[in-house]
């Protein structure tokens, strides 16, 4: 797969900047909408959730930046990742490219966005106190092993979508399930034993929960959660490359 990165470098250079420019086309503020959008959602869920659960969290905000900012990343990347295979036919119904290098690009190009997202996290972890500690370099294994979830889930995604074109608004839903179930806003540590099972089967919560322990507890995760995160990525990187593997010549009869 390295070789054919190598082989096509051009042409995915090309698609990222491509993407990173349609992004942010006609608009004022640009790249300022990657660190402004998560903001205002930041300060509206602030709003309304303090006075529920901020006087039992400690650095609420920075609780909820964690969660907002983690999931956002998340629905981004896998949004925009289910639909790189099919805005991109034109190119590869007439041309034998990779059919992944679409979806990578778009991921390059979130992550982008989510790398200038966390520096204003970090400013936020100062401005509320945090105590910055050499643990934070743990922060790179999550973001590692999200990224490859992502791309998994897009894979899957993309495929289906170029079959059945009500994906869309499945995901849709299912994104609104996820993020209520990914305890952005809340804890988890009221709920009965086997309910918190059920959170931790939750591959975005984990993620969630452990940037929330490096950062808040300032401890790092056990050795179960960082098999467990590499798990969810392998599984949905090995489905999402079968599914391009298995069903590659027939995209092209669906388009």
């Amino acid at each position: 797969m390295i070789e054919r990165l190598k082989k096509y470098q051009f042409l995915f250079e090309e698609l990222v900047k491509r993407d990173f420019k349609k992004k942010y086309k006609r608009t004022v503020l640009g790249m300022g909408w990657s660190m402004l959008s998560p903001l205002l959602m930041l300060l509206v869920m602030k709003v309304v959730f303090e006075q529920f659960f901020g006087r039992t969290v400690n650095h609420y905000t920075t609780y909820l930046f964690c969660g907002l900012l983690t999931f956002g990343w998340f629905a981004e990347s896998t949004g925009v990742g289910m639909r790189s295979l099919f805005a991109n036919a034109g190119i590869f119904t007439k041309v034998n490219v990779p059919k992944y290098l679409f979806l990578l690009a778009v991921n390059i190009q979130v992550l982008i966005n989510f790398a200038l997202t966390l520096l204003v996290f970090f400013a936020f972890c100062a401005y509320d106190r945090v105590p910055f500690t050499w643990k934070f370099v743990f922060l790179l294994y999550p973001i590692a092993t999200l990224l490859v979830f992502n791309i998994g889930v897009g894979m899957i995604l993309s495929a289906l979508f170029i079959f059945f074109r009500d994906i869309d608004y499945l995901w849709s839903v299912a994104l609104q399930l996820a993020m209520y179930g990914s305890a952005i806003f809340y804890t988890v540590d009221n709920f009965p034993p086997r309910i918190q099972a059920v959170f931790a089967c939750n591959p975005v919560y984990r993620h969630i929960a452990y940037i929330r322990e490096v950062v808040l507890a300032g401890t790092i995760p056990s050795a179960e959660t960082h098999l467990t995160l590499l798990g969810f990525a392998a599984a949905a990187l090995l489905a999402g490359a079968w599914m391009y593997k298995h069903y590659n010549t027939k995209f092209l009869y669906y388009v």
